[in-house]
């Protein structure tokens, strides 16, 4: 697999994963993911596993982010490079609107990091790190 090839299945997992949340589907999400991923919110809490992402995730698109969406960047495109041909990094900025707007709502803006790796033909995320954009001055 070339790296150009290779670099647009990592994007369309991203924007599957974008989709998935757009879509409110739980299961759909926790499928991008390798079975014993770690995906770190915001706020610092890990959710070990694709099982508790998915579980994790059904309870917010039920619960306080039903009909939510993500934004997309932060004017910024998404990076992505191979550690290996099979491991791959990729940081985005993006934000979310809890009311399903087409722009992130004031403080919900982040940087994300994935680590994805290819296994048996599929890109997955293997790693998540979700981290809030603040003024560190205050």
């Amino acid at each position: 697999m070339t790296t150009t090839t290779a670099e647009a299945d990592v994007r369309a997992v991203l924007d599957r994963l974008t989709q998935a949340w757009n879509d409110g589907d739980a299961a759909a999400y926790g499928r991008l993911f390798t079975e014993d991923a770690d995906y770190i919110t915001f706020f610092g809490l890990n959710m070990p596993g694709r099982a508790a992402i998915e579980s994790g995730h059904r309870a917010l698109f039920e619960g306080p982010l039903k009909g939510s969406k993500l934004t997309g960047n932060l004017g910024a495109e998404t990076k992505v490079r191979f550690i290996r041909p099979d491991v791959a990094i990729a940081v985005v900025g993006g934000g979310s609107s809890l009311g399903g707007g087409e722009t992130a709502d004031a403080g919900r803006e982040s940087t994300v990091g994935f680590a994805l790796v290819e296994e048996d033909g599929e890109w997955l995320i293997t790693a998540f790190q979700n981290t809030r954009v603040s003024d560190p001055r205050g």
